[in-house]
């Protein structure tokens, strides 16, 4: 079966841009990706992230060896080694507090 074209002319360039149509403001979209933009230039080796919501994000950086026994052990938890690593924290700042008195 022949595939056509494939939105290419029989001149072998392709078609020129349909007209653009008037582009709707999505509040939702844009606010979601003005969360997920830095406010400001990181420093490549910093680890504080942006934030999202009530959430700061955190750039972690492992071994290859460390990083290759976190997938193998989210995979058998069945879930992303970002998950795993995320319980593993919030786990050990509660065993942290507890330790304080808090």
């Amino acid at each position: 079966m022949p595939l056509g074209s494939l939105g290419r002319s029989k001149s072998g360039k392709h078609r020129p841009p349909a007209s653009e149509e008037p582009v709707h403001d999505d509040h939702d979209l844009s606010s979601y990706l003005a969360a997920l933009a830095p406010e400001t230039a990181l420093d490549p080796e910093t680890t504080a992230g942006s934030s999202f919501g009530n959430a700061q994000v955190y750039q972690l950086r492992l071994q290859l060896m460390a990083n290759e026994q976190l997938k193998e052990l989210a995979a058998e938890r069945q879930t992303s080694p970002q998950a795993l690593a995320t319980e593993w924290v919030m786990q050990r700042l509660e065993w942290e507090a507890r330790q304080r008195g808090y």
